[in-house]
């Protein structure tokens, strides 16, 4: 099974269509999609992953250990993974892409017609 690292976050946040990175903040690896984060990875160490998911998700997951809403964008339904080893490597996949898909959901129609184009 594949180690959770920063390396796996890259690979399937890049596997996803338009998608660019940049360093925001100073220390943080952002993954984005049109302008819009969808994922964004603290570079210090321990690392720390932020994400969106469903409503329902963010109640049940911020019960857990090691998840928090995250600061500043808890609202909307933002999670802070403080312990990247919660998930398997599946998980992560899942997670990602849906957070890309609710963020990708919330573009402009002219946004998204330039990105399938």
């Amino acid at each position: 099974m594949p180690e959770v690292n920063i390396e796996l976050i890259r690979n399937i946040c890049n596997s996803l269509p338009s998608v660019s990175e940049d360093i925001k903040w100073g220390n943080d690896l952002c993954f984005i999609i049109a302008g819009k984060i969808f994922c964004a990875v603290s570079l210090e160490i321990p690392l720390k992953v932020s994400i969106k998911v469903t409503d329902e998700e963010f109640d049940e997951l911020t019960g857990r250990p090691g998840i928090i809403p995250a600061p500043y964008v808890a609202r909307h339904k933002w999670l802070l993974i403080e312990n990247i080893n919660l998930f398997q490597p599946g998980q992560w996949e899942y997670y990602i892409k849906q957070s890309y898909d609710l963020v990708k959901a919330k573009l402009p129609k002219k946004k998204v017609g330039e990105l399938n184009s």
